[in-house]
């Protein structure tokens, strides 16, 4: 997914789309894609609208052996729409949806075996954090979300960290082109949602803060003093 305006990082980055930010010299989606590679993707498809050319015209249409799809918004689908849009140009009958400005360091294959052993048709990547108040926090029960929580100061919860594992015909009775991920699938009720934990290194660079700790982050992970965690 990395269709965003980035408003909220509009007067630090602002003439590429967000996932274009530069980390030290290099676009977040490098350490995404590199971060994909480890784990044995083959083929990235990216929802695109703003600004894309940016993203294509750095990447191309391959990045270091891994097939690269342009799925286009002439006009924004939201977060529903874009997805489905995106699955068309796939093959797979489950695929793994990504935010581009979002790094979460999950075991995907590991993930894939959890989803494949529940039967899931929607499987969301968790992350426990301590003292936030940008995200909202998700309730689980026997492994599975029973409510998303709204955003508000939390001591200690669980957050959709924006890592999903779905199965492409989860959106196929969806007739809108255009519609809210969030709210046609993750609090309509519609379908069953698994929750896989993990305790992987995590950073979403949409707001100035946090891009300036990946500065910092990404830096260490490359010189070894510090550790994504596996």
């Amino acid at each position: 997914m990395a269709g965003g305006f980035g408003t909220r990082l509009s007067h630090i980055v602002s003439d590429v789309p967000k996932p274009m930010a530069p980390i030290n010299g290099e676009p977040f989606l490098k350490y995404l894609f590199d971060y994909l590679l480890k784990d044995g993707v083959s083929h990235v498809v990216f929802a695109v609208g703003y600004k894309y050319g940016a993203i294509e015209s750095y990447f191309g249409h391959n990045y270091r052996g891994i097939k690269i799809t342009y799925s286009i918004e002439d006009v924004p689908l939201g977060t529903g729409g874009a997805i489905k849009k995106a699955i068309n140009c796939c093959q797979e009958e489950e695929v793994f949806v990504l935010n581009g400005d979002t790094f979460f360091e999950v075991n995907l294959m590991a993930m894939k075996a959890y989803h494949d052993k529940r039967r899931s048709q929607l499987t969301i990547a968790v992350k426990a954090l301590s003292n936030f108040d940008r995200y909202g926090s998700v309730i689980i029960e026997n492994s599975v979300i029973t409510e998303f929580k709204e955003k508000k100061p939390t001591t200690y919860g669980k957050i959709n960290a924006g890592t999903y594992l779905l199965k492409r015909s989860l959106l196929a009775s969806i007739e809108e082109e255009s519609f809210s991920f969030e709210k046609k699938i993750l609090e309509s009720g519609i379908v069953k949602i698994y929750a896989y934990e993990s305790t992987g290194y995590f950073i979403d660079i949409g707001v100035p803060d946090d891009y300036q700790k990946a500065q910092i982050d990404f830096g260490q992970f490359e010189s070894g003093v510090g550790k994504v965690d596996e």
